[in-house]
């Protein structure tokens, strides 16, 4: 039985007359850039979110990086975020100018361990940016608590988290701002690159939006240096359409998880990564830790089940970031969790059989490895 990683084909043809509609509605107009299909989708996500507004943007990478500026995040300044993640996030962090410092992740989640933040905190440091790593959401209250008694801005990457919900809260809406990517295998993703801004403050929404569009606000008038990163049209129209969607799509991600959880419950030398508390997981991601997690890998490979790593590499490791002299063994938790994490497939579209297929695969594997 062949079970991809993802298959994004599927889901297409489900929803393809509702794409195919919108699509021609943008051709009939020409309107391709900016203008009601993205206004739309704005709207419909920012009550989605339960925030009072959205900014498309161009990208996920984007959305972080301008809502960091929006809150003059730049040159001389430090933001806390977490090693175990993927590069964009420390990423728009230096381009703003800024320095990220990382602290270590919690072993059963991957997500942020707060008791460390404090430590990293010094009189540059600006902002924490809490990961959303895949599909939960890391402990918000304890980082806030933090944060505002050191009067720092809090910022969610919520590029894993589209529907999740914290205290029955929604990713996006639960600090100074959030930052979403839709990229097209993400729980909500575009048919090319998309991101969004969400955030409760007008004045912030605001400086977003004038920074995607070249620091301009009124046409020909550019009060600071920005971007390009205004939202195609085309992307916000495909969103829409998947956004009506969503929320069945996490319902179907939750219910294959359970059924992994059920099949490996005593699959050898295999651990799961775990929900934290309060949190309504979406599932952007199955992941498990194994031993000798390549060579786990090949063998499911070699049985035509796709598999994922993320992420390999912790950042404080990168060559990208070895101006800011971390060393093995700084943040031992993700490099452990480099190591050993594997990643499932899951996508709406998956049936029980190949989950089960999966799961006797790698038990199989796991049980004559031992």
């Amino acid at each position: 039985m062949n079970v991809p990683f993802l298959d994004l084909s599927v889901q297409y043809a489900s929803i393809r007359g509702d794409i195919d509609e919108a699509f021609r509605g943008i051709f009939s107009s020409c309107a391709f850039s900016g203008g009601p299909p993205v206004q739309a989708f704005e709207a419909a996500f920012a009550e989605y979110c339960d925030v009072r507004h959205c900014v498309g943007v161009g990208s996920g990478t984007a959305a972080l990086e301008l809502l960091l500026r929006a809150y003059n995040i730049g040159a001389g300044d430090e933001v806390i975020t977490v090693s175990h993640t993927f590069f964009a996030t420390a990423e728009a962090v230096s381009l703003t100018g800024a320095r990220p410092v990382f602290v270590d992740v919690r072993a059963e989640s991957g997500l942020m361990q707060p008791s460390l933040i404090e430590k990293a905190i010094s009189e540059k440091t600006r902002a924490i940016l809490p990961v959303h790593l895949y599909g939960q959401i890391a402990d918000v209250d304890a980082i806030t608590a933090i944060a505002k008694s050191h009067r720092l801005i809090v910022i969610e990457d919520c590029a894993q988290a589209h529907g999740a919900r914290y205290h029955n809260r929604r990713a996006g809406g639960l600090a100074d701002g959030g930052a979403f990517s839709f990229y097209p295998g993400k729980n909500l993703g575009a048919f090319g690159e998309a991101g969004a801004v969400t955030t409760n403050d007008p004045d912030i929404a605001t400086r977003v939006r004038m920074l995607r569009d070249h620091g301009s606000s009124v046409q020909y008038i550019h009060e600071t240096v920005g971007r390009n990163e205004r939202m195609d049209s085309l992307q916000a129209a495909a969103l829409l359409v998947k956004l009506k969607r969503l929320d069945a799509w996490n319902e179907r991600r939750r219910s294959h998880a359970a059924l992994y959880r059920s099949l490996l419950a005593d699959c050898p030398g295999m651990r799961f990564i775990e929900v934290s508390p309060h949190n309504e997981a979406v599932y952007h991601l199955f992941v498990v830790r194994v031993p000798q997690r390549d060579r786990i890998r090949e063998a499911l490979s070699s049985q035509s089940i796709g598999t994922g790593i993320h992420y390999p590499i912790p950042l404080h490791l990168q060559r990208a970031y070895e101006h800011l002299a971390y060393h093995p063994g700084d943040f031992p938790t993700s490099e452990k969790l480099a190591s050993e994490v594997l990643s499932l497939p899951i996508f709406p579209e998956l049936i029980d059989e190949q989950i089960a297929h999966v799961a006797t695969c790698l038990t199989d594997i796991l049980r004559f490895s031992a």
